[in-house]
């Protein structure tokens, strides 16, 4: 992938090395441990007192730590890249439907950080959080895709930046409200064919159409490209990814869908390049 070619973004944010270190309020691991315990010996749960103070320090913690990414620091070079040309398709896609879109920051951590949705460990992998808009990404989960999930190439990790990205356009244009309302409701959301898993699908297709359209301005995709991001789809699939931890599918348990729902809606948005074409919501078969 010829991801030189794309415009840098100025809307990354490196807080690596400090995000993780405590959570909100300067609060040390030691603090973390007292806490636990005062929590247990009142018949509190702990875990609710440290959401509380991680949620409270939220913005403070990452505006406090952040800097722009080092100049020679290829890593954050392809981050800027991709997250700069996502810029650029949805703005002018935005535009085109008399809209205006608003860029969403990305945020590189390493270890664990603090986001307006709590404080989070690199274990859950990268994430968007609707409640500040920024995007969170530890790089050491492209590490994990080669080497646990198989899915190499710097189009998978593009696939997964923009992702990421689709998740912020559902966020503007109210998708992001509509499911939490319904969790709020008791609705169940998960699940094959529930609500999040449609969410998890559109986003996928929201990817593909990023895609198409960088492809269309930067003709950056090598030989092979493609199919490393497809790839990263279907590794990522609920059913294999069960299927590699507990030894057998549950669709109950479904959030993101299979890896050939995640192939196919992928393919949906690359090949159409239309938003429109992502209304997981209202398809019968996903």
């Amino acid at each position: 992938m010829r991801w030189q070619r794309g415009r840098r973004s100025d809307n990354v944010v490196d807080a690596r090395g400090r995000s993780g270190r405590r959570l909100g309020g300067g609060l040390s691991l030691g603090g973390v441990a007292v806490i636990v315990i005062v929590g247990l010996l009142m018949g509190q749960d702990p875990l609710q007192i440290l959401g509380q103070i991680a949620g409270q320090a939220t913005q403070p913690q990452v505006t406090q730590t952040q800097s722009a990414p080092a100049a020679n620091d290829e890593q954050s070079e392809f981050v800027r890249a991709i997250l700069g040309d996502t810029e650029d398709t949805w703005r002018e896609l935005f535009q085109q439907a008399g809209q205006q879109y608003r860029d969403p920051q990305l945020v590189l951590f390493s270890g664990g950080v603090n986001s307006a949705c709590g404080f989070a460990s690199s274990a859950v992998g990268p994430f968007y959080c609707p409640g500040d808009q920024r995007v969170y990404l530890d790089m050491a989960f492209f590490r994990e895709m080669e080497q646990r999930f198989s899915a190499a190439g710097d189009f998978a990790q593009a696939y997964v930046i923009a992702h990421e990205v689709g998740h912020h356009v559902q966020t503007l244009l109210g998708v992001s409200a509509k499911v939490n309302a319904a969790r709020q409701r008791g609705e169940r959301v998960e699940g094959d064919g529930g609500l999040l898993v449609r969410q998890e699908l559109q986003a996928d297709c929201l990817a593909g159409v990023w895609a198409h359209h960088a492809q269309r301005r930067h003709d950056w995709l090598e030989a092979g490209d493609l199919e490393e991001a497809l790839n990263a789809a279907s590794a990522i699939g609920d059913d294999r990814l069960q299927k590699q931890s507990r030894g057998q599918v549950v669709p109950d348990a479904f959030t993101h869908g299979t890896s050939q729902q995640r192939v196919r809606w992928f393919s949906t948005g690359f090949e159409s390049g239309q938003p429109g074409r992502c209304d997981t919501f209202k398809v019968a078969r996903l």
